[in-house]
């Protein structure tokens, strides 16, 4: 099964970070490139805290705040990664996308001809952390590409 053009889905939590480490060893293994895509998840929008924030201004400020704390988080992933390809000399290209993450990872098969999408497996239950959610079962369904899915390390 040969693979050129593989595409990660991370966003850093621990299974995240195990299925960036099969995809970087598949593409040492095939001299394939790396296309990272981040989602960042929709649900931070209904975070407005309307009970404590009182009036529009404060509610704006609160938002571009949260707008901005997202964006650094995203591009300290996007480094992050991007220096483990250079690192094993492998071609990385990224996206981030705001939205959910089965979805945006759909979106991103169907236009970029790869040949392997890879994610971490759900978080066990019982682990801290936001449970942003791949919909697996649109992604079977749907996904135009094979599908790797690693497990989650703590399993």
């Amino acid at each position: 099964m040969p693979i050129e053009k593989l595409i990660i889905a991370s966003h850093g939590t621990p299974g995240a970070r195990a299925a960036e480490d099969a995809a970087l060893e598949l593409c040492a293994e095939f001299g394939a490139s790396l296309h990272h895509l981040l989602v960042v998840p929709d649900l931070w929008k209904g975070m407005m805290g309307d009970d404590w924030l009182n009036n529009a201004v404060t509610q704006a400020r609160f938002g571009n705040y949260v707008e901005s704390e997202l964006a650094r988080e995203a591009a300290d992933e996007v480094e992050r990664l991007e220096e483990r390809a250079k690192q094993s000399g492998i071609s990385y290209t990224n996206e981030v996308h705001l939205g959910k993450p089965a979805p945006c990872l759909l979106a991103s098969c169907e236009k970029g001809g790869y040949d392997l999408a890879v994610i971490g497996s759900p978080r066990p239950k019982k682990s801290e952390g936001l449970r942003s959610r791949m919909d697996l079962e649109v992604l079977v369904r749907s996904l135009p590409v094979r599908l790797l899915t690693v497990p989650h390390p703590d399993r």
